[in-house]
């Protein structure tokens, strides 16, 4: 597991009417601030989202419709975790939120048609101030395809 990075299983609550799965509070250990929440939708299968960093923002990632293959690689230098990179399966149907910290890189692929993600950042977006950094969605030799077992 890659320091820092935390899966946090979330509990659906039912009844009659439906549910309510609480995402993220301000009172947990592993959230530091707020800044804003956006969604991305995939319309199909395949589609990847992938890699980028930050230096700054810290990403709560929870996959409100469908299921994604998270995949995360540790950037920072002074961790013991360099380099390490370690893979995620997220869906609505096993509610979860992905805490990912500044210097991962991170990225996404669509494992159902639909796929919905609903993402926190610790910080406000900054198009003059770009907190981010890109590289190519094969870097580090990733195979995005299912691996059949």
């Amino acid at each position: 597991m890659i320091q820092d990075v935390k899966l946090v299983a979330l509990q659906a609550r039912v009844d009659d009417r439906g549910y309510l799965i609480k995402m993220i509070r301000a009172d947990e250990p592993h959230f530091t601030k707020f800044g804003e929440v956006y969604i991305v939708g995939d319309f199909a299968r395949g589609t990847i989202r992938a890699f980028h960093k930050h230096d700054i923002l810290w990403d709560y990632f929870f996959i409100s419709h469908g299921a994604a293959k998270f995949v995360l690689r540790d950037d920072r230098p002074a961790s013991p975790t360099y380099n390490e990179m370690g893979e995620f399966i997220i869906s609505a149907r096993n509610p979860s939120t992905l805490v990912v910290p500044p210097g991962v890189f991170h990225g996404w692929m669509a494992l159902e048609d639909d796929t919905q993600l609903v993402s926190v950042g610790s910080e406000l977006y900054d198009p003059k101030n770009m907190d981010e950094y890109r590289v190519p969605h094969d870097s580090w030799g990733y195979d995005w395809s299912i691996k059949f077992k």
